[in-house]
């Protein structure tokens, strides 16, 4: 029955026991430019210090909009505006889960230097497209670089695209 059932119960004819369900994982990230620079966080994974642009999982009953301005508020410190949607974007990680990117471009508005980053981030940083495209910068995911790729060859779409039901 593997892909039949992809919600978060089984359905009461199905046991829990026999249904094999995979999920993938949802995740937002936001692609910030301000005077040439992107806006990139410096984060723990494991041992080993990466990057990413801020990005985090779509909390339950949250839109994807709230999730990318919230993820990056709670990375960088820095409150965004969502202009567009950049992509999305299918990464089946070398840990064995599938990510599925939904990467936004955002303008920043406000910085609140006093806020404390969430764990694991070590800092919030500026960088310029060049240093993130160096064969060398310990991106957290190839998709870091796709996303500003995409992002430098001017791919926007506009936010209605995406459509948040609400009973």
């Amino acid at each position: 029955m593997k892909g039949r059932y992809s919600g978060s119960m089984p359905p009461s004819s199905v046991t829990a026991v026999s249904c094999m369900i995979w999920l993938a994982h949802s995740s937002v990230a936001t692609v910030v430019e301000q005077d040439g620079r992107f806006l990139m966080v410096e984060e723990r994974d494991g041992d080993k210090l990466v990057f990413n642009q801020p990005a985090g999982h779509l909390d339950e009953g949250e839109t994807l909009f709230a999730a990318a301005v919230r993820e990056t508020l709670e990375e960088t410190a820095w409150d965004v505006e969502l202009t567009h949607l950049l992509g999305l974007y299918h990464y089946p990680a070398p840990n064995g889960v599938t990510y599925i990117r939904h990467c936004f471009v955002a303008k920043p508005l406000r910085h609140h230097p006093q806020r404390v980053l969430d764990t694991p981030i070590v800092a919030a940083h500026w960088l310029t497209a060049a240093e993130i495209m160096n064969p060398t910068f310990a991106a957290r995911s190839p998709i870091v670089r796709r996303c500003l790729q995409d992002y430098l060859a001017g791919l926007r779409y506009p936010l209605s695209l995406i459509h948040h039901h609400q009973p």
